[in-house]
């Protein structure tokens, strides 16, 4: 973790009753501090990009300080400091138009950041463009995208929380999608595609919505996205769908409906897998890495993972689900040497 610059910081001091103010960030411009936050959030008025940002945590007493961004993204997980201390931390943000699903709202333009945890205090903020950060893009469904309202949440929107400065998330992922609407949609995979450069991941999980698309043309169309994804020199890596939560009555996963075969017969999981290795493609398997948790908490323990006590939903994930399934793709991004270590935070 790169020294926070302590005197810059020293001169930026939150006040309560502080009044975000708009504000450009610009090349050989200053950076962008804290004059732009009130003590629960921050807005800083830049254009489209991706953007580090600097926090320094504490107060005079203790605290316990999240940060969210955009359309709800975890962008910083709680972090506790002691009275009197500071804590730096960074991460680097990707900033958008619509800020949140391709096809939904527009939201507000610039950055917006929140405050959440138990005693959130921000000491001192610094915004610039990014100048070497990886991105790490997603291409997917409801499970994945930054879902607008809560109580939903997509594992995707999740995610940056485990990323530090160098490496962020343009999540691309949007409600209601198949292999073929994702395709065939001006706004998600011509929008996504020239975007990607080189030494950017492209993680693909697309299987809920292909209920009527055939073998064929499912496996064509995941083909065509890692073509897509190489021609701009870009890293593409298939990730198997997130288990939907229907039990047999042994305490086994059903290995229709909860494991992703459509009404064709198709075994969408097991297509990815045989394309990622016929293609050379690393491969993230969520569906058996989600059934491996859903099952060892039982029919009672899972409902917590998805939105069942809230919509009777099984197939859309809580905070806390879509939280601990972000947690998984990050074991797997460091496990298959996919992003550097550095980049990644262990909590």
């Amino acid at each position: 973790m790169r020294r926070f610059n302590l005197a810059v910081l020293a001169a930026l001091t939150l006040s309560a009753g502080a009044i975000a103010v708009p504000a450009h960030a610009h090349a050989g411009q200053r950076p962008l501090g804290i004059e732009n936050c009130t003590a629960t959030a921050c807005h800083f008025d830049v254009p489209p990009g991706t953007y580090d940002v600097r926090v320094l945590l504490g107060g005079e007493t203790g605290s316990s300080t999240s940060v969210s961004g955009e359309t709800r993204r975890a962008l910083l997980p709680e972090t506790s400091v002691p009275a009197g201390k500071r804590a730096a931390r960074s991460f680097t943000v990707n900033v958008r138009t619509p800020e949140g699903e391709p096809t939904g709202a527009e939201g507000t333009p610039g950055l917006d950041l929140a405050l959440g945890g138990s005693a959130p205090a921000l000491a001192g903020i610094r915004v610039t463009p990014a100048r070497h950060a990886r991105q790490i893009f997603l291409v997917g469904d409801s499970t994945v995208c930054d879902q607008p309202a809560d109580p939903y949440t997509g594992w995707g929107q999740q995610l940056p929380q485990y990323l530090s400065q160098g490496l962020s998330v343009a999540n691309y992922a949007d409600s209601g999608e198949s292999t073929v609407t994702y395709l065939g949609n001006p706004q998600l995979w011509a929008t996504v595609q020239p975007q990607i450069h080189r030494g950017d991941l492209v993680l693909i999980q697309l299987a809920h919505n292909d209920k009527t698309t055939d073998e064929v043309t499912y496996r064509a169309n995941l083909e065509t996205l890692v073509a897509g994804v190489r021609d701009k020199g870009g890293s593409p890596v298939l990730v198997t769908p997130i288990v939907r939560r229907w039990f047999n009555t042994d305490g086994t996963l059903n290995n229709g409906t909860a494991l992703l075969v459509n009404g064709l017969g198709v075994n969408h999981p097991e297509v990815i897998r045989s394309v990622a290795a016929a293609e050379d493609v690393p491969l993230i398997d969520l569906t058996a890495k989600t059934k491996a948790v859903v099952e060892s908490l039982g029919v009672e323990g899972s409902k917590a993972l998805y939105l069942y006590n809230e919509k009777r939903d099984n197939t859309h994930t809580s905070v806390h689900g879509a939280t601990v399934y972000a947690s998984l793709v990050r074991d797997e991004l460091l496990a298959q040497h996919l992003v550097p270590k550095g980049l990644v935070r262990a909590h």
